[in-house]
């Protein structure tokens, strides 16, 4: 036990420094200036001050989407399957539409179920009612919120907020906690906005005044622009926004303008429908609202342009962003917002590191009183321990919340455990008539498999939180975590290492236990 060889104490030291260095940042005050790999735990919520919002994804809007898409579907299959039909109406859950021939039913039903996985067409009287199956209809629900959570994401990282969370709660409901954020208003407005894209010919053939008095094609429809004009333009977009992939504030003649880049389909697409309406005007259009309207002079087979209209730096800026993160499926209504002061969350640091200190010496004092010069060796372990914790923590990036304290806390608490169990062992050892180096020894090999075995039931139960858990609870479990792991490794093999060198530099007769 007391001869360590030259290369374990080196790693036994290595490790010590990395954990050293990596906590170092904790303590400075300004780490602006520090590079991104060497900071700081992040502060959660609750610790630092910040936004809590409650968003609701508006599930059933993606489902009348999906019923807008599907009436242009059933239009195009029954034509296609030259079936006659009247009465072809969207609503909110299912389309409608009646076929008289009794024997096209069956051959319209089979083509309407081949639109859409999950599709279901029933005849009432002549009537054909296409709708989503139960379980297809929760699938497009469950996709909507999942989408949305992504998206909300990356739009939230985009404004360089550190450490969000952003998590489900319920069937259709997100949970967007923002550290340090003390006004949400222009969170909210970003997130309010659906940013859904899609470029439309203008239909020249009909005035808006004619779409306003109900004389439109059933192929186009009217919208409003930006500035209060409006526009007949084609139902069908030429390209729509999931086609794109990249998005950048630029300036065009000294004025903002965003640049834009479709993938290969996308750039396909706009290609073809460039060329082919030269001196016909292509509307861009977002969350159903045209920003520009521009008059085709070529063909853009490059994949890219530009998305000119009157910008200010600002809109540009926020425009190309959320273009960048893709459109939300549904759009998000905001149903609960509170703040959390950041002095409140200084208060909170302040109350766990008093708990935290007075937890230490309290464990320190104990085992300097039961175990004296052993008992020196465990607080400069549990000392290191915290090291190790602070330096992972950093290191993984983890956000620290209350409950994070909490298990840091119970982990100094628990990090001596091990240290019992063997210094007790030796006391059996020595008793027992053994000498110094063998009770030593035997202390640390006898122990090792109870050390083992609590551990790792502790490690299981935090792992069984961390799985099930959200939020707070999974910051205290990863805590938790981290602090079981760190307190074996210094428990075991730091006081390992220092009652090796002890006994090999003072060559004591008795154990002083």
């Amino acid at each position: 036990m007391y001869k360590l060889s030259t290369s374990r104490i080196a790693l036994i030291l290595a490790i010590c420094l990395i954990g050293i260095f990596l906590a170092v940042p904790n303590f400075i005050k300004d780490t602006s200036k520090l590079p991104s790999w060497w900071q700081p735990v992040n502060l959660g919520l609750d610790l630092q001050g910040g936004s809590n919002l409650l968003l609701e994804v508006k599930t059933d809007d993606v489902l009348k989407e999906r019923m807008s898409s599907i009436e242009d579907s059933v239009r195009v299959a029954l034509r296609d399957g030259k079936i006659r039909y009247q009465g072809l109406k969207a609503y909110d859950d299912r389309v409608e539409v009646k076929v008289e021939n009794l024997g096209s039913r069956s051959t319209a039903s089979n083509l309407l179920r081949k639109i859409d996985d999950g599709i279901e067409v029933k005849d009432e009287d002549g009537t054909l009612v296409v709708k989503y199956s139960d379980m297809a209809l929760n699938d497009l629900k469950v996709k909507a919120v999942n989408q949305s959570i992504e998206i909300v994401r990356r739009r939230i990282d985009e404004l360089g907020t550190k450490e969000p969370v952003i998590q489900r709660q319920g069937a259709n409901r997100i949970v967007v906690q923002l550290p340090g954020i003390q006004d949400p208003e222009y969170v909210k407005t970003l997130l309010g906005k659906t940013a859904k894209m899609s470029f439309h010919m203008v239909d020249d053939r009909s005035s808006a005044a004619d779409a306003r008095r109900g004389k439109i094609s059933t192929g186009s429809r009217l919208v409003q622009g930006k500035m209060g004009e409006y526009y007949v333009v084609s139902r069908k977009p030429v390209v729509g926004g999931e086609n794109l992939v990249d998005s950048q504030p630029q300036f065009q003649d000294g004025s903002p303008v965003v640049s834009f880049k479709f993938n290969s389909l996308g750039a396909k697409k706009f290609g073809e429908a460039t060329r082919e309406n030269i001196g016909g005007r292509l509307a861009v259009v977002l969350d159903n609202e045209v920003i520009t309207a521009p008059t085709i002079q070529s063909a853009i087979t490059g994949g890219s342009g530009v998305i000119t209209g009157n910008f200010t730096v600002a809109e540009a800026n926020e425009l190309a962003m959320l273009l960048r993160s893709g459109a939300l499926p549904a759009p998000l209504e905001v149903l609960e917002e509170r703040t959390v002061g950041a002095g409140l969350g200084a208060d909170s640091i302040q109350s766990g590191v008093k708990a935290s200190i007075i937890g230490l010496i309290a464990v320190v004092l104990f085992m300097i009183a039961a175990y004296g010069l052993f008992g020196l060796f465990t607080t400069v372990t549990v000392f290191m321990n915290l090291f190790l914790m602070l330096g992972a923590l950093s290191f993984l990036g983890a956000t620290l919340t209350l409950p994070g304290i909490a298990g840091i806390i119970l982990t100094i608490g628990m990090a001596v455990d091990a240290n019992v169990l063997i210094f007790e062992r030796m006391r059996e050892e020595a008793k027992a008539g053994r000498s110094t180096k063998d009770a030593a020894e035997a202390g640390f090999r006898e122990a090792w498999m109870t050390i083992v075995d609590s551990n790792l039931t502790s490690l299981f139960a935090a792992l069984v939180l961390f799985y099930f858990g959200t939020g707070p609870v999974r910051g205290f479990a990863v805590t938790l975590s981290i602090g079981i792991a760190t307190s074996m490794f210094t428990s075991v093999t730091v006081t390992r290492l220092i009652i090796a060198s002890w006994i090999a530099k003072c060559k004591p007769t008795k154990l002083p236990i």
